[in-house]
């Protein structure tokens, strides 16, 4: 494919593994008491709501045309922690909630990935390619930010979950790397280091579900 190509097969799922993953935040923090991302019209499958200029537009372009590699993100969602039922808890279940609807995503694009197979002949090629091909980059973009979103680096959501386990004085001065966490995240993609950290459990989780679909 070329880039036209390839940025119209993309769209989609790349769309969908952002939008999707910052609905399950909000959709969580609502059910455990704090209605700031509903009150915000954030629970909402409309992308518009969630696109950030620098995070889903800016970011993904650069790099595709540098590097061949697309990531972006998505506004995150707001939540108020003090409305929480149980604070700690409740925020590392709304942090996880984010990468779990990333794995729900990629068993998804995986039964579309199968329906392509399914469905593939001379007379259906102008259908099943796209779909597989689409099927293929939807399954790596919600692994890839399932497992980024894991690591333990402020602000990502694994940071969250550590949080949740750390007494206050601790989590209080862990959380103060937030500021330096895009840095890092950019460094780990600028050195090549996140390919490596990343790379290996999303490539095993991938040939997972690739054999557990039979694809």
């Amino acid at each position: 494919m070329n880039t036209i190509q390839f940025i119209a097969v993309a769209a989609i799922p790349l769309l969908f593994a952002i939008t999707l993953h910052e609905v399950a935040h909000g959709w969580v923090a609502r059910r455990l008491g704090d209605p700031t991302a509903m009150m915000l019209g954030r629970l909402t499958l409309n992308p518009i709501k969630h696109i950030d200029p620098v995070g889903t537009v800016l970011v993904p372009l650069l790099l595709l045309m540098t590097t061949g590699f697309i990531f972006g993100w998505a506004k995150p969602v707001p939540v108020t922690f003090e409305n929480l039922k149980n604070p700690h808890r409740d925020m590392a279940l709304v942090a996880v909630a984010g990468p779990a609807a990333n794995l729900g995503m990629a068993l998804l694009w995986a039964l579309v990935a199968k329906l392509a197979l399914v469905i593939y002949s001379p007379d259906t090629v102008w259908l099943a390619q796209p779909l597989m091909f689409m099927a293929e980059l939807g399954i790596l973009f919600n692994l890839i930010l399932m497992v980024l979103n894991l690591l333990p680096i402020p602000p990502l959501d694994g940071s969250r979950v550590v949080s949740a386990f750390l007494p206050g004085p601790l989590a209080y001065r862990y959380n103060r790397f937030e500021m330096f966490g895009l840095v890092a995240i950019v460094l780990l993609l600028i050195t090549g280091l996140f390919s490596k950290i990343v790379g290996l459990p999303v490539a095993q989780l991938k040939q997972l579900i690739t054999a557990l679909f039979g694809l």
